[in-house]
């Protein structure tokens, strides 16, 4: 389907809203106005109700959305500003992270990524089965709740100032295991289902993956650090260190992609070999632009959520039982494997890995469209997605209750509590 450039149903929307009528070049500016403005509305509010605000503002896209107002619709160009959202998201987070650091949890992430893969995957797919569904669909079901939506914990943990915290740098880091492992679990799934599996094809997939990683770690820093102040010495056009950083976000972006993995982490590991090297400025650009922009995201997640799916009560329990599934299996997993940071951590850890976000939605939407997903468990897998997002949120601020902000946000954190 085209899509228009907003995709916006004009007659939908109460005339208080647009003054009786509104010109098709309005249309662009009007949407981002109602996105944004009901987005911020919402976070203000649940910030006044001691509440995460990321959860008003995905609770403002599904009540915009074909779920409850239908007023906006998900489309291509919402999509491109929740994609940049996250991007400049992931690369302010990384900012925060020396490789050095990623590097020395390296193997303690890998443990607990790798339980926070095995043990959802199993009950998903345990649980599919039980409920009779097909293997392969099991198998999806399974793959979906794999998936961890990076995005949602680490605005909670900036928004917070928590990002410094040990438990908080394992997350993160966990997550970019967690992303490789996913990327795999699902190609071989993926290609199951399309009876076209190649383990030639997976284990290059894996040697792009892990290579791409592992070079940006322990080469990318060290080069940034040599040549960024040579090409701002040799530069003449304003702006020369936004202009690195910024093509370093990209192109670290597109040659995740390229690797197999998500476009995210190269976004992240961008951000990480300039984080001993960006300037203060470079800092304030990016996390102006990601307050612009994540809202974006955040809505996006809630506009995929269609509450009308649920008229069935037995998908409805279904549901239910997938997210309790969803939420427990990376508790246990990924806390269990952190236990020897102590009790607190690792429960503050699995909390972190809890929330599928879009990454479930796509897994969701490949199988839909190989038909390995009958349309219940599409909808199911969907709204697990949005769920385990909306309630991460506040069991994160739960997790990390009494835990002293660090930096900037110190005093406003406090002040909000």
């Amino acid at each position: 389907m085209a899509y228009t450039a907003t995709s916006m149903n004009i007659s939908m929307i109460p005339a208080f809203l647009i003054g009786g009528g509104v010109d098709d070049g309005l249309n662009v500016p009007l949407t981002l106005l109602i996105v944004f403005g009901a987005a911020k509305l919402l976070a203000e509010a649940f910030e006044w109700m001691g509440q995460p605000g990321v959860v008003g503002e995905i609770l403002a896209g599904v009540a915009l959305g074909p779920g409850l107002l239908g007023w906006i619709a998900p489309n291509e160009s919402l999509k491109t500003l929740a994609d940049l959202g996250v991007l400049f998201l992931l690369f302010r987070v990384g900012m925060e992270m020396k490789p050095s650091e990623l590097i020395r949890l390296g193997g303690k992430a890998t443990g607990v990524a790798v339980a926070g893969v095995v043990v959802p995957f199993l009950m998903g797919w345990g649980l599919a089965a039980w409920y009779g569904s097909r293997m392969i669909e099991a198998v999806f079901v399974g793959t979906a709740l794999v998936a961890t939506s990076v995005g949602i914990t680490a605005q909670v943990l900036a928004a917070r100032g928590l990002l410094k915290e040990k438990a908080s740098q394992m997350i993160l880091a966990a997550a970019v295991v967690d992303d490789v492992l996913g990327l795999l679990v699902l190609a071989a799934v993926s290609g199951s289902a399309a009876g076209e599996f190649d383990w030639r094809k997976l284990l290059l997939t894996s040697g792009l993956a892990v290579g791409f990683v592992l070079a940006a770690l322990f080469w990318g820093a060290p080069m940034m650090k040599r040549v960024g102040p040579v090409l701002d010495r040799k530069m003449r056009a304003a702006e020369s260190q936004l202009t690195v950083a910024m093509v370093a976000l990209f192109a670290l972006s597109v040659l995740a992609e390229f690797a197999g993995v998500a476009a995210i982490v190269g976004a992240f590991l961008a951000g990480m070999i300039l984080a001993e090297s960006a300037s203060e400025k470079i800092r304030d650009v990016a996390h102006g632009t990601t307050e612009l922009l994540v809202p974006f995201f955040l809505v996006s997640i809630g506009l995929q959520v269609d509450l009308h799916a649920f008229s069935d009560p037995r998908l409805v329990w279904v549901t239910v039982a997938l997210t309790v599934a969803a939420v427990v299996s990376k508790i246990a997993g990924c806390g269990l494997a952190a236990l020897p940071m102590g009790k607190k951590d690792a429960w503050r850890i699995g909390v972190g890995m809890v929330p599928r976000g879009e990454v479930g939605m796509i897994v969701a939407q490949m199988g839909l469209a190989a038909g390995a997903l009958g349309r219940p468990a599409f909808a199911a897998v969907v709204m697990m997605a949005a769920a385990t997002t909306m309630v991460a949120p506040p069991l994160i601020k739960m997790a990390f209750a009494g835990v002293a902000p660090a930096g900037e946000k110190a005093e406003e954190v406090l002040r909000l509590g």
